[in-house]
């Protein structure tokens, strides 16, 4: 009998789901919100929001933890800094599942997952990431202007000296 046992397999075996699983949250830490199947939205909900659990605890253990399942450090450090700290008061319910009809390959319905609470980063790093969008504008503005204009400056340049 099956009592008890009420995990989604997705036709999929345990090391495969695992896995499959891992990326989805690592997905939704990285991206806040990914647009997937009903079946492994449903899925990941659980894994998702055990992480976020582990991630209001914040001790050593718990990003240990949430390493070993999720298998990337770096996401887990963005977790653990920006998306469980906007979760403090909440006392569940980290995720939202939004469904969005059938897809057109193959008539899967598919839905959003994504994070309840918006979270807002720090005020030095929304410094830091200002200051990279003016820099890589700069650039940009130069790289747009045609070879020509740029030879035809150089010329008026030269023949001003």
């Amino acid at each position: 009998m099956k009592h008890g046992r009420k995990v989604p397999k997705l036709q999929r075996d345990a090391s495969h789901r695992k896995a499959l699983l891992a990326n989805l949250v690592c997905a939704l830490v990285e991206h806040r919100r990914i647009r997937t199947t009903l079946a492994k939205a449903k899925a990941v909900r659980p894994l998702a929001e055990k992480m976020v659990t582990l991630g209001k605890r914040g001790d050593l253990h718990a990003r240990r933890t949430a390493i070993s399942e999720l298998r990337q450090p770096g996401t887990v450090k963005k977790l653990f800094e920006e998306i469980a700290p906007a979760s403090k008061e909440r006392q569940g319910g980290y995720t939202r599942i939004t469904k969005l009809g059938q897809r057109r390959s193959d008539s899967a319905p598919m839905a959003f997952i994504e994070w309840v609470d918006s979270f807002v980063l720090p005020s030095a790093k929304v410094e830091e990431a200002e200051a990279e969008v003016v820099s890589a504008e700069a650039p940009a503005a130069e790289d747009a202007e045609p070879k020509a204009k740029r030879a035809s400056k150089k010329k008026a340049e030269a023949a001003a000296e």
